[in-house]
Order: C-alpha cells, then structure tokens, then sequence
C-alpha cells in the first residue's frame, strides 16, 4: 500500500503540525519546520506559503519564530535576492532544541514561581500552611528533577543518551 511522495510529504506536514501542538507550538509553526525538514532544497517565504496555502505574514511570522528556537536558518543563494530559509535535519539536534526551549519557557518560569512561593510567612502549625509548603516542596523537588534530567538529555550527545537509555532497558 504505497503512496506517491506528494501524498506521503502531505502527511508528514499535517503529522507533524498536529505533534507540534501538542508539544506547545502552533500548529501552522510545526507544519512551516516540517516542510522545511523534508525539503531537499532551501526555500523561500514565497515557496512556503504556497505549499502551505498560508498568508505573507503567517509564513514570515512562524518562520521567524522558528529562527528564533534555532530550528531553522537563513540560506544564502548566490544570485538571489530573496531570502531563502532551511531547517536542522539532524532530529538529534531537532530534539534537543525543542526540549530547551520548552524548558526555557514552561520549566523555568515554574521553578522560579516555586523559589518565591517557598518563601511564604505563617503559623508552621496551622494545617492549611502546612498542606501549602508541603505541596510547593513536592513540585519544586519535582520541577528540580526535572531540570536536572532536561539538563542532562540537552547536553548530551546521542551515542550516550542511548547507550545509557538500552542500559536502563536491559
């Protein structure tokens, strides 16, 4: 049950849009990195939004977002003027992009809500004092851990992440 490679790149596009929602991006964001991922070729914000049938801005807007999470670049074509964009194929790096940004952006903020809300005054005897710190020490060992553990899988190269990863499995 094959497909032809136009329905199959289709797919993958409208796949990976609705991935990339869940993972905290828009979904036209995710569908702009997955055509640039199965491109052979740079292309431009023109080439974008036709493939895509999105607007001007729409494609300038997501293609930007997407340089900004360091998942897309700019291409320089000799004799061109136009601009010309192209994404990471390494998914190891893709990967690890998308878990720093979304550490930057979710994990962070909550760990440092966690550092102040640690900090608050009242009676160390009264239950509903005791039920908040108790609840905010468990998310922040949590969130902790979690950093450690995003920390970790960011810096790490790939050979190691999974040779350790098939250690755990064994």
């Amino acid at each position: 049950m094959s497909m032809k490679l136009s329905e199959a790149k289709a797919q993958f596009i409208q796949s990976w849009g609705i991935l990339g929602s869940q993972w905290g991006i828009n979904r036209t964001m995710a569908q702009v990195h997955a055509l640039l991922l199965v491109s052979a070729v740079p292309l431009t914000t023109e080439d974008i939004m036709e493939q895509l049938s999105i607007s001007r801005g729409n494609s300038n807007m997501n293609v930007r977002e997407l340089i900004d999470w360091n998942l897309v670049s700019k291409v320089i074509v000799a004799g061109e003027r136009k601009e010309y964009f192209t994404a990471e194929k390494d998914i190891w790096k893709v990967a690890t992009r998308i878990m720093y940004q979304r550490k930057k952006r979710e994990l962070d903020p909550l760990t440092d809500v966690l550092t102040q809300l640690s900090q608050v005054d009242g009676d160390p005897a009264d239950p509903e004092m005791v039920a908040f710190t108790t609840t905010v020490a468990n998310l922040q060992k949590f969130s902790n851990q979690a950093q450690s553990t995003l920390n970790t899988m960011i810096k790490a190269e790939e050979n190691w992440f999974w040779g350790s990863f098939l250690k755990l499995m064994k």
